[in-house]
């Protein structure tokens, strides 16, 4: 059975719902290869004291982990926020095929939002995206989070 990138989608947002019981800004993602769920994420920066622990970041580190090698080819990165720069880097650097991102983040968003680094020419390597998947659930998540820190 072919799962459709709502499906991928709904898991992240899912992850996105514990980060967000955490305390963290609810980001999940999941890496899915050959129509298989191999690694998740969730953003835990604040409690793991550490700035790199975004949820593709995780995700990243748990898919190599499990394919044991740093290289994610052939791999669908899905994540409810579109990648920062960094994210994006090491996406690049893993060799991810494609990526599928929910809200759009104008303000650091690298995947065409605020800068669109995964295009840039100076890259050996492409990856396809996909953007606005689940979109409305996805900012709204976020936007209720923030709604709630601003008023509590």
């Amino acid at each position: 059975m072919e799962f459709t990138d709502e499906y991928w989608m709904q898991k992240a947002l899912e992850l996105a719902c514990k980060a967000q019981a955490e305390d963290e800004v609810p980001v999940g993602a999941i890496i899915v290869k050959d129509n298989q769920l191999i690694a998740e994420g969730y953003n835990q920066p604040i409690k793991s004291n550490d700035p790199s622990a975004h949820a593709e970041m995780v995700a990243l580190r748990n898919a190599g982990q499990v394919v044991n090698n740093y290289r994610l080819v052939d791999t669908t990165l899905y994540v409810t926020l579109e990648p920062c720069s960094m994210c994006v880097g090491a996406m690049i650097h893993a060799r991810v095929k494609r990526l599928v991102f929910g809200a759009f983040d104008p303000k650091t968003g690298a995947a065409g939002s605020a800068i669109n680094l995964i295009a840039d020419a100076v890259h050996n390597h492409r990856i396809e995206v996909v953007g606005g998947v689940m979109e409305d659930e996805c900012r709204e998540l976020l936007q209720a989070f923030f709604r709630q820190k601003r008023y509590s």
